[in-house]
Formats: structure tokens, sequence, C-alpha cells
């Protein structure tokens, strides 16, 4: 695979029955110790890719692209397989490794497997087909940025052991499991989610699966989320150690860490006193961080606040997963844009705050270690009266979880189900006393004996291995719905894959959609209206107002709207400006420390513009002068005779001639008069002229005579370049 090709999602769907996923487990990344790049050092860092997006900033510093320490997690859910896939190869590209599909709105209200969409109604169809398509693409992108990517999803809901069955097979690399999350938000028996739990658990700890809990749940849904800390310990408390039972390793097992308040609360006396809790508690297990979802708004500017703040305790208490956050929820709709920016805050949140623990510790004294105890005594105090009232079960039908009181307070709103209800009620039976079962990862008494088979031996041993070792035995199904399936949606696209055909998108290929930041000088009931006017009049189908913003409640509100457009762009209809030839900062300061550099300049004519002209050589705006290039201004409106003859007093190596006005075609014509007079004095080889301004360009510029020309956007280093360039030419 090309770094400049697109991928071709027809050939990832070639051959598919016959794929097979060429490794399972999960992942770490490789630390590496002591890490220099460009002078800088480095002390929480794995492996630099061979293949990256750096930051924007990186520019300034040779493009390096450090790579935290932690795995990065990009959630990934359009809905669309096929175009999740290249939003994947994007994340990567911005340095994520833990690619999460998860549902949408629908959430999970299927009670059985389906092969079409086990994972809900509205939600990610989670089909043998998709999970392999897309870890076959991830085959191809890990080799392309050289990192191995964890894939990763749901053992969920009544068809949860089924669905880890397929996860097992298909190498799939990490996954939610937690039984609790099923009794809690989707009313699935208790008893029955239990027991799918232990089998399930059973078979991701063949497949060497990282498990995620799902305590975090209790954050977004209680009325008061900084208030459930204790029972979300007690949480995390009973799934991690069902998981050990079950049969995963503690290594495999991941606590989702989700802080549960953000500002204007006070963030990190809440926050941080949590977390260390959580890690003196179960500090034998792994530990993801995710993000507060439950007091997100629209905002990009918010969520990345929040962001920030929650990798700070990150970095503070080690984290080994770092999920990331994007404002999707608030604008419904999963963006690739902001999938990438929440990668890259998160890789330069890290990076940024790299070797923190070598500079700053955690107080042993004082408001925090008082806070981490009080917080782990509510929690064992809270367990320790669900032991006495009967168990999880029993405190379950009596609404000890959710209840918006911190216990021992109590507000009488927790979430209360039936242990002799619920979904899949009555459903577990007790095994006859010669059950047996031939396959490989399973979780009770399996009565082997009968059959005379060693300790060590697998019971699919009887029948030539199971589909865990005999993949010719797996049923693939290709696609049950006739109309929506990715061959439709493909047929649909057909001019948009591969050709010179392109559309706006936010979420699918060609989906049309573009988005307008306004600021309107009126109150925000107004201003909404007004934007929804705004893009009609601008010809945008299906305007919507996806956030809005109050800047003064009488003079000014900010509105983001989102609309469609039903025209495509030809490629090979477009004209494309010459790409600079940029040479990065050290090399041009190399160049003129050895053989020193020295530019007369000056806004030429009757021209009082100088700003722009400043621009290009003043240190304070990155201008020419950093680099150590001798700069001697004129000023405004000066002579083209005096210009010349003062790079010649000077003996300068060039000319910078800004030229804004363009009335009467005085720019062309100053342009010439130039070139013409440095002739006449018998310079025009040794002299560099370069001409600047808003109505030139290289190609009008050299017609004139003069080397060249530069617009709108140009920056000192761009004119450097080029000075730089052309004197290792001569």
């Amino acid at each position: 695979m090309k770094p400049n090709e697109k991928l071709d999602i027809r050939e990832i769907l070639k051959d598919l029955d016959k794929y097979e996923p060429r490794r399972r487990g999960w992942t770490w990344r490789k630390p590496v110790k002591n890490l220099e790049l460009e002078g800088n050092q480095y002390s929480d860092v794995s492996e630099p890719l061979k293949n990256s997006i750096p930051l924007p900033g990186a520019k300034y510093f040779n493009d390096i692209d450090p790579q935290p320490i932690q795995v990065i997690t990009s959630e990934i859910a359009s809905g669309r397989f096929e175009d999740d896939i290249r939003r994947m190869r994007m994340a990567a590209w911005h340095g994520a490794d833990h690619l999460m599909v998860i549902r949408t709105a629908g959430q999970s209200h299927f009670d059985g497997l389906i092969e079409g969409t086990p994972q809900g109604v509205g939600g990610v169809a989670i089909t043998r087909k998709q999970v392999r398509a897309q870890r076959k693409a991830l085959d191809i992108i890990e080799d392309e940025v050289g990192r191995k990517i964890n894939y990763h999803s749901y053992v969920s809901g009544v068809a949860g052991p089924d669905i880890a069955v397929m996860f097992a097979e298909e190498g799939v690399n990490g996954a939610h499991q937690d039984p609790q999350y099923n009794i809690l938000y989707r009313n699935i028996n208790m008893i029955r989610s239990f027991v799918d739990a232990a089998e399930s658990k059973k078979i991701m700890s063949w497949a060497n699966i990282l498990q995620i809990d799902g305590a975090h749940n209790a954050n977004a849904t209680a009325m008061v989320a900084w208030k459930v800390m204790p029972e979300l310990m007690v949480q995390h408390a009973i799934n991690s150690l069902f998981s050990v039972k079950s049969g995963i390793k503690k290594e495999n097992i991941a606590l989702s860490t989700v802080p549960p308040t953000a500002v204007p609360a006070p963030d990190l006396k809440i926050n941080l006193p949590y977390a260390k809790a959580l890690r003196d508690f179960f500090d034998e297990y792994k530990m993801r961080a995710q993000m507060n979802t439950k007091y997100m708004e629209s905002s990009t500017r918010d969520a990345t606040v929040t962001h920030v703040l929650n990798m700070m305790i990150s970095k503070l208490t080690s984290a080994d997963i770092q999920s990331t956050i994007t404002p999707d929820e608030g604008r419904n709709v999963p963006w690739h844009m902001y999938n990438v920016e929440a990668c890259d805050t998160a890789k330069q949140s890290l990076i940024g705050m790299d070797g923190l623990l070598e500079l700053v510790e955690l107080k042993t004294d004082g408001y925090l270690p008082k806070k981490v105890r009080e917080l782990k005594e509510r929690a064992i105090l809270f367990f320790e009266e669900m032991l006495l009232d009967g168990g999880y079960f029993q405190a379950v039908e009596d609404g000890y979880f959710i209840d918006s009181g911190i216990y021992p307070e109590r507000n009488g709103d927790g979430i209360s189900r039936e242990i002799n209800g619920g979904i899949g009620v009555n459903t577990v039976y007790e095994r006859d006393e010669d059950y047996f079962a031939p396959v490989t990862a399973h979780f009770g008494y399996n009565n082997t004996s009968q059959y005379n088979l060693k300790a060590n031996e697998s019971p699919s041993k009887l029948i030539n291995g199971s589909t865990f070792e005999n993949r010719s035995k797996i049923q693939y199904i290709d696609e049950l719905d006739q109309e929506d399936n990715v061959n439709q949606r493909l047929a649909e696209k057909e001019k948009y894959l591969n050709s010179n055909l392109i559309k706006p998108e936010v979420e699918w290929l060609a989906d049309g959609t573009i988005v307008l930041d306004v600021t309107l000088p009126t109150s925000i009931r107004y201003a909404e209206a007004a934007g929804l006017v705004l893009a009609e009049k601008m010809n945008l189908l299906e305007p919507e107002v996806i956030h809005k913003e109050i800047l003064h409640i009488a003079e000014a509100t900010r509105i983001q709207i989102k609309g469609k457009v039903d025209f495509d762009i030809n490629l090979n209809d477009l004209t494309l400006p010459e790409e600079p030839d940029i040479l990065s900062d050290n090399e041009i300061k190399e160049f003129v420390n050895e053989h020193g550099m020295k530019i007369v300049a000056g806004t030429v004519g009757e021209d009082e513009h100088s700003v722009g002209l400043r621009e290009i050589i003043d240190i304070k705006h990155g201008g020419i002068e950093k680099y150590g290039i001798e700069c001697i201004y004129l000023g405004t409106s000066v002579p083209i005779t005096k210009l010349v003859d003062a790079a010649i007093e000077a003996n300068a190596d060039a000319i910078l001639m800004s030229t804004i006005i363009s009335h009467d075609e005085v720019h062309y014509k100053n342009m010439k008069k130039t070139h013409e007079y440095a002739i006449e004095k018998g310079v025009r080889d040794k002299l560099l002229i370069i001409a600047g301004g808003t109505q030139v360009t290289p190609e009008l510029a050299r017609n004139q005579g003069v080397d060249q020309g530069f617009s709108r956007g140009t920056k000192g280093q761009h004119v450097a370049s080029f000075l730089v360039k052309n004197k290792k030419e001569d």
C-alpha cells in the first residue's frame, strides 16, 4: 500500500470468505528509553511510526512525531463499515492504535443473535463480514504505519457468548465485557447475564482479548455523576474479580476509569482523588482512561479542555490506555475530523507532559490523601452493606446502584431490577451430569473424563478441532439484506470511487456535508433562526444548527450550521498553484551562517503599504531576520532607482520589492522597471530580484523579468528558502 493511494474497499472485500487474521490477542506499545529527537530528550515514549501525520507545530522541529507510551483509543462508528475503514486509516496516521467500533444512538435492543445486527437497531451492524473486512484492512494499515493496531468492539447482550466466539475467530483484540452493564442499562436478567459473562470471558481469555469493563456508564447515567464514585469502585471490583475467576489474566483486564465531573466543578479536586483511590485498590490491573461525556455539549473547545484536563490526571496516575474525546454526541454525527483532532489532542498533551512524574509528585499529606482514604472507606462500607443485605443481586433489586446520593447517603433514585425479571429470565438451565461440549474454550465442568481426554487436551480434539482450530468449520454469511448492504452502497457511490470527482464529507463518502461558522450580532434565539435563513439563501440542503454559543446576550452569538451541497468537484478542472519548495529552518540557518546573506527591501513607487513586507522581514513575525539574513529596509514609496542603487552600495545579494497597488497595472510596470534598471547598472546577474504583493503571482513576476513572485499567504520561510536555493545554485 502506497501512502498516497486511497484504500480500495472492493479489494478488501475480495475473497473475504478466505481471509484469516494473522494474529490474536492484545498488543501494547514498545517503550523507548531516553529517546532523542532534534535535541529533545523524551522519557515516556514508544517507538516512532514509519508513516504518520505530525502535529501542526512539528514543522518548527523538523517534523518529528514522538509517540506517547499510552495506547491511544479512537472510537469509530458511522454505521457504514466501509467508511469506518477509511477513518481507521486516518486515525492510525495520527497515532491511534486502539480502534473501537462502537454503537450509535440505537444502542443494543435485540434480544438474540441476528447475523445482520446483533448489537443494535440503528447501531453498527456487528457482523462477521464487517469484523473481517475491518480486521483485514487494519492488517494493511498497520503495515503502513509500522505499528500493530488493536481492533475492539462489544461483547454484551444475551448474544454475548456468540459474539465472543466470533471475535475470537476473527482476530478482535479488545472488547467491553461487563455483566453489570447488561443488568443495569439493558434490563437483562441478572442470572442470565452472569452466566453468559462467564462463558464470554472464558472465550476472551483463550483469545487473549483485553477486557474493558462498563462501570463508567454509572457516571453518564447518574443524576449527579461525582456522587457515584464509591459504587463505581464496587462495580470495578465485582467485574474484575469475576473476570479473574472466569479465567482472564489480570494483565488482560482494564478498568474503564472516567473522571466523574468536569469544569466548572473543581475538576482536579474531585477527579484526581478518585483516580488515585482506583489505582490503590486495583494496582494489579490495567487502567483505560476515558473522558467524561455526561457534561459534554456541542462545543469543540469545551470537549478539548475537558480532554486535556483528564489527560493530566492520566499522566499523574499512569494510565495504560488513553481514550479520546469528541463532541460527536452533542452533534449527533461521528465526524472524520473530530476523530483526528482528538487523537492529535491526546498525542500533543501526553507528549507535552512527558516526564511529568519526574517533575512533580502527589502529596502524601493534606487534602489529597484524606479524600482518597474517604472514598476508599465509602466503597468498602458500600461493599460490606451489599453483602450483609444479600449480595449483589439483592442490592440491584433494592436500588443500590446509580443512586444520586454519595454513599452512605441515599436519595432513592437508583436503578432497580428484579432478580426474577428482565430479558432472558428463566432461560438458564442446570446442566445434565454428563454434559459435554467439544469446544476449545468453555467455562465450567465439561465432563471430559468420559472420553479419556488428558488434562491438557482440548475437548475439540474429538471432532478434529472446533472453529478455533479448524477455520473451515466457520459458516461465513455474506449479506442478508438485498437493499441495505455494502455492495449497494458502493454502487451508489461508484462515481466517487477511485475517480477525480469529489464531494465534501464528514461521515460517509461524498455525503455532501459542510459546516458554516457564523457570528451574528443578535441574541441566541434570533441568531439560530437567522442562521437557518442564511444557510437556505446559500442553497444548503437540510440545514441544521449544530452549535450555538453566546458571545454576549445582546451583542452577538456564534452559530455553527450543518448543511449539504448537491454538486461535485472535478479535480481535473482545477488549476493548482505552484507548490512552494521550502527548506527547513536548520537548512536555511546553516547556509546563512556559513555564507552570509544581505538583502535590501522596500515598497516601491508611490505605495505606502508596509505591513506585508515587514512580516516577511521582521523576526517578530517569523521573518527572514531570524535566519541571520541582514535586512536593510528602505521604507515605503521607494523609487526604483533608489532600491537598486542601495543594493549596489550595500553589496546585497537580493532585492525584496513590495508592490500592492495594481491600478493601471503599476505593479507590472514596477517589476519590469526594476529588472531593466538593474541591467542598465550592470548588476542584474549579481542580484536576485523578488517581488511580493496581493496581486503578484510567480508567473506574472517572472514574465516581467524578476526572479520570483510571492502572493497572499507567503511566510518568511518561503522567501528565505528561495534565496538560499538560488545562492546554492550560484
